[in-house]
């Protein structure tokens, strides 16, 4: 059995001096972040991401996909680190806190600072900071239309539709008959509004995983012998900001965070 991993040897590298820039209350408790896998080292302003021995890194970190996820994120983050991010908040959506430029995404800030680091009082994962990242990066800017779309009609959507009916659309149309309360939890947690009169929808909540790319969930109740049915709609602008793959992965993972918030509420 391989020896369980002490947050000490990782707090013995940090400045110890619980300067918070980590969004956690101490050193202690990032070192402890970082061996269960909830934090990378990168997010310590001081510690560079190499500092911290493999052997001390979380399992899933030396796995395929995750590593290659991570070089991902690592591109974008030098190339974020490579513009000046002040110029782009306007264009963006977002605003700039002393030198890094402040995003909100469902109604949460998140923080990128000049060495396309992203930080956040909120748990930060791939799932949400390579679309983020990739928004700073790709958006063109263009102010939204008002017109929702489906997936499939966004420019490469089409071939990627069927699997984002079955990640995205299905996987929460599941959680939304076992959980009547989830689209009050949209509204409350993550800043959604809901709409009336869309598509003809028993609910309608729209989104903001980003500033300029608004997500429309529509519910159907089941009725009779009529099945429930869900679709997410996005605005018309949504591939102006982002690639058809940022938009797919940003979805699936909202539809992942909110089955594991609504796990912790069962």
């Amino acid at each position: 059995m391989a020896p369980e991993k002490n947050p000490l040897e990782i707090y013995k590298l940090l400045p110890r001096t619980n300067c918070g820039q980590c969004y956690l209350p101490s050193c202690l408790a990032f070192a402890a972040a970082v061996v269960s896998g909830s934090r990378k080292p990168g997010d310590c302003p001081y510690l560079p991401a190499n500092a911290v021995p493999q052997a001390l890194r979380p399992k899933s970190d030396r796995e395929p996909y995750t590593m290659m996820r991570e070089e991902h994120l690592a591109g974008l983050q030098e190339q974020a680190a490579a513009i000046e991010l002040a110029p782009g908040a306007s264009r963006l959506g977002a605003r700039m806190a002393g030198e890094k430029l402040a995003v909100t995404c469902l109604g949460k800030d998140f923080f990128i600072d000049p060495r396309g680091r992203v930080t956040s009082e909120c748990h930060t994962h791939c799932g949400l900071t390579i679309p983020l990242l990739s928004y700073v990066l790709c958006s063109k800017g263009d102010d939204n239309t008002g017109r929702w779309v489906p997936f499939r009609e966004l420019q490469g959507g089409a071939a990627m539709s069927p699997l984002f009916g079955q990640r995205g659309e299905k996987r929460l149309q599941r959680l939304a008959d076992r959980n009547p309360e989830l689209f009050d939890d949209l509204v409350t947690i993550f800043s959604g509004v809901e709409e009336k009169n869309m598509f003809s929808a028993d609910i309608s909540v729209v989104l903001r995983p980003l500033p300029k790319v608004p997500v429309l969930i529509c519910y159907w109740k089941p009725e009779d012998d009529l099945a429930s049915k869900l679709n997410i709609f996005f605005d018309s602008t949504a591939d102006r900001h982002l690639l058809i793959e940022s938009i797919f992965e940003l979805t699936v993972g909202m539809v992942m965070m909110f089955e594991k918030i609504a796990q912790r509420h069962q």
